[in-house]
């Protein structure tokens, strides 16, 4: 069978001590490798350097998206702790959500501030279909958001492996955030300083999307062929400034692999501005309307890194992540980032 369909062709070796646990401080001082595609060349240098290397005649489109406090710590009616996972709205009152502990539908979930969420459906994925009351009062998402701003935890990915701190609500949350919904940080964006974004979008064509993104991003490809993976859903929204870019004949640069997951939605499924997004990029299936990828170092054997493969191959991933590996480049969301123009 072709490599580039096996799931263990994108495996990799990552060394523990390259897992980012903390942010680079200032955030512009993680390492930036940039790979030029013309020359096949490899510029070892730092994200402040990121306007050196972008091409002067392309637009950037950025990910608005805004982590929410989505993990929560409760009891049971029984006295038994419970932690539950946000991973996104399916509608006004239905969320679906992971749980820590075991539950069967009617199972009601206490937190604080008298918020409630009982359990209305058990997933065949395992994750759970909830409602939310406060002073059993049914609760819209949007009611939902300020309750758990004030109760809830950021959600640190799981690979980070400690708990959250006060500098997490800042640090993992991009300096433009704006749209409340994620469960996951859109990673490339969270390297830009205010001074940088506002230098870049002054000097370069820019434009906003939204990706909420899901949990499922951490996801491992744990089937033998990649074109057997359901691609988890998330919602997204293209700004009408973001439309009249894509539609044109700009290059694009996706900062980040959400705004490219989005934006290639848009392109390959008729260039709807809202709804909801499962596209998975990979060798098998190339990116058709971005040009240029801004983005950090994913987890092996991972929808993220298979989508990098989309853009270079899988070979030439694994050289490069090889070498980012020998410069002890730090990996994952709290990681140094990658150029490929």
């Amino acid at each position: 069978m072709d490599k580039e369909l096996l799931t263990a062709s994108y495996d990799f070796t990552l060394p523990s001590e390259l897992i980012a646990t903390y942010p680079a401080h200032p955030r512009d001082h993680a390492k930036l490798l940039v790979y030029n595609r013309k020359d096949d060349s490899i510029t070892h240098a730092h994200f402040y350097d990121l306007e050196k290397f972008l091409p002067k005649d392309a637009a950037l489109i950025f990910n608005d998206t805004k982590v929410i406090k989505a993990r929560l710590f409760g009891f049971k009616p029984s006295g038994g702790k419970i932690e539950l996972l946000i991973n996104r709205p399916l509608n006004a009152f239905n969320v679906n959500v992971y749980i820590r502990g075991k539950v069967k539908v009617g199972t009601k979930i206490n937190f604080e501030n008298t918020l409630q969420a009982e359990v209305q459906e058990l997933l065949e994925d395992g994750s759970r279909i909830v409602h939310f009351f406060q002073n059993n009062m049914p609760l819209r998402f949007e009611e939902l958001l300020p309750i758990i701003d004030t109760i809830g935890h950021i959600p640190l990915p799981p690979y980070i492996q400690r708990e959250d701190t006060k500098e997490d609500a800042n640090e993992y949350q991009t300096v433009f955030a704006k749209e409340e919904g994620a469960v996951a940080a859109p990673t490339a964006s969270l390297h830009f300083t205010d001074i940088q974004h506002q230098r870049i979008c002054a000097t370069f064509k820019h434009a906003f999307i939204t990706l909420h993104v899901g949990s499922g991003t951490f996801k491992p490809v744990d089937v033998d062929v990649i074109t057997d993976h359901p691609m988890h859903a998330e919602y997204y929204a293209i700004s009408n400034e973001a439309k009249a870019l894509l539609d044109s004949d700009t290059p694009i640069v996706s900062v980040g692999t959400t705004a490219t997951r989005t934006i290639e939605f848009y392109a390959k499924h008729g260039k709807i501005q809202r709804g909801e997004a499962n596209l998975f990029l990979n060798p098998k299936n190339k990116p058709s309307r971005v040009n240029h990828l801004l983005t950090n170092f994913h987890l092996p054997k991972s929808t993220l890194f298979m989508l990098v493969a989309s853009f270079v191959g899988l070979e030439k991933t694994q050289e490069l992540y090889a070498e980012a590996i020998e410069k002890k480049y730090r990996f994952y969301s709290y990681g140094d980032a990658m150029l490929i123009i």
